[in-house]
């Protein structure tokens, strides 16, 4: 529970870890769900873990949290992450770039940004370039996917 931020949390019930989950774990954030879910994968030591907009839901400080968890804990396995958010994926090892339903690139993320033509650096100056306007982490652009 602790490698997963969690133990703090689970201590401060009465229940502890027989805490009740109602339908839908509805009675935890979206960001405690995930991070159960990563807990979960820990105690099974996969070796695969696939997340698919597992950050979608979150805020970002959560987000940051869940990547912390991936690359400390799981740096021995397989990931592969579906995502829409840049900084979700900039430290992959390496990067596929879908546009409608299609495969344009695949590659390391240095690769692909060596690149000003690549769909990769394009969605990283549109990240950049909506970052400074909203001074906030954004979504991109739904019809471009990142694996």
């Amino acid at each position: 529970m602790d490698k997963c931020q969690l133990g703090d949390l689970v201590r401060a019930r009465e229940e502890k870890l027989d805490s009740t989950v109602v339908e839908n774990g509805e009675n935890w954030s979206l960001g405690q769900r995930q991070l159960f879910c990563l807990g979960r994968a820990l105690l099974k030591r996969t070796r695969i873990l696939i997340l698919d907009e597992a950050t979608a839901s979150v805020d970002s400080a959560t987000d940051g949290v869940i990547q912390k968890i991936i690359s400390q804990e799981f740096k021995n396995c397989t990931v592969v992450t579906i995502a829409h958010r840049i900084h979700t994926v900039i430290d992959s090892d390496l990067v596929l770039v879908l546009s409608e339903g299609r495969i344009v690139e695949y590659n390391t993320p240095a690769k692909l940004l060596e690149r000003e033509d690549s769909f990769f650096s394009k969605l990283i100056k549109e990240y950049s370039l909506r970052s400074q306007d909203f001074n906030s982490l954004t979504n991109l652009k739904n019809e471009h996917c990142i694996l």
